[in-house]
């Protein structure tokens, strides 16, 4: 499989994307997402979708030009209005609004609708922790709601509904949560069936509800469905969702799933929470490292390396693969590859950055 280095991937992305069409100020944001996305391990959100974004901008099932903006807001409140502008865009823009309210007014609540997918949820609280804040964050994706079937059912109803939540620590990366309802995220299986790999037991069932290990039975015609996060305490997972749908859709007026297929946006509720409004800093320090090592003071289970915190493995992979590069599969690269020739760029020299693996 082909290597690059975060760098090489992230000029990738942004060619392809101005190529598209994108604006520069646009691109770098979008391209900056995806590769950290390969960086911390979710190949499914990461540059699988340079071309996926590429072919909706040709097909004009996303727009140029398009920016967010505010359409009500209190100190402590803001609904965004995505413009259809690109979802990493709009979600960025809205996560530094429910930042600056928090950091103003101790706690925010912000939302977005009309925007298209903004990738990795767990983006976005992050870049709060980073600043020293709790957020989290909720997305589901507005009217189309058909991948995932209801604890008890077969027929795909729900999206995977991501919520994801971070907060910061004195002198080590954030605690950070960023999980789907559904079992896994639905981009998952794309990333295995480019590989030609089988899925795990217990992530899919086919059209006749009977388990299923092949991705073709949840990609194509009669389609089947994921199964929400629990096993059999999938129940959990799925009043997950319900409470995603509702923050996410019903209160940011992107609106809940109706089992469309043909949807691209999420429907966002960002909520920000600045520790010094509740409580001495170094004190909630304190606490949040008192917690770290009570965690960790667990005997790893047998088959276990170590109990690792929310997001540990996530930072640890991006500190690997910024020493080692970034592995893209082969079904993955050609269709980056084919989708340049579409927009007519040389991709002469993408070829001779592909680095060996270290």
């Amino acid at each position: 499989m082909p290597t690059f280095t975060a760098d090489t991937l992230r000029r990738i992305g942004q060619t392809m994307l101005m190529a598209a069409g994108c604006s520069e100020e646009d691109a770098v944001v979008v391209a900056d997402h995806l590769v950290e996305s390969n960086l911390f391990g979710h190949d499914s959100h990461g540059a699988l979708r340079f071309y996926h974004y590429c072919e909706l901008f040709r097909s004009g099932e996303l727009r140029h030009g398009r920016h967010p903006d505010i359409t009500r807001e209190s100190p402590s409140t803001a609904v965004v209005d995505g413009n259809q502008s690109m979802g990493q865009v709009a979600a960025a823009f809205a996560a530094r609004i429910a930042i600056e309210k928090a950091e103003a007014n101790g706690i925010s609540l912000v939302t977005l609708h009309n925007t298209t997918h903004i990738g990795r949820v767990g983006a976005y609280p992050l870049m709060a922790a980073r600043k020293g804040l709790m957020a989290q964050v909720v997305a589901n994706a507005g009217p189309a709601g058909f991948e995932v079937a209801p604890f008890g059912g077969i027929d795909g109803t729900l999206a995977s509904s991501p919520l994801a939540f971070a907060a910061p620590r004195r002198d080590a990366p954030p605690i950070l949560l960023d999980m789907t309802t559904s079992v896994a995220a639905i981009a998952k299986i794309w990333v295995a069936e480019n590989k030609g790999e089988r899925l795990p037991e217990g992530w899919i069932i086919d059209h006749e509800g009977r388990p299923s290990t092949d991705p073709k039975d949840f990609t194509r015609e009669p389609r089947g469905a994921m199964l929400p996060l629990g096993g059999s305490a999938g129940h959990k997972g799925y009043g997950l969702s319900m409470m995603v749908e509702l923050l996410g859709g019903a209160l940011s007026g992107e609106g809940c799933t109706q089992g469309k297929t043909k949807v691209l946006g999420n429907g966002v509720a960002i909520t920000c929470i600045h520790v010094d409004h509740f409580i001495d800093r170094e004190s909630y320090f304190d606490e949040a490292e008192a917690l770290v090592r009570q965690v960790k003071s667990s005997r790893p289970a047998p088959g276990h390396e170590k109990v690792f915190l929310p997001g540990e493995i996530e930072f640890a992979n991006a500190d690997r693969k910024n020493r080692e590069g970034i592995e893209l599969d082969d079904t993955t690269w050609k269709k980056i590859l084919a989708e340049a020739k579409e927009l007519g760029i040389d991709t002469g020299d993408w070829t001779s950055a592909v680095r060996e693996p270290a």
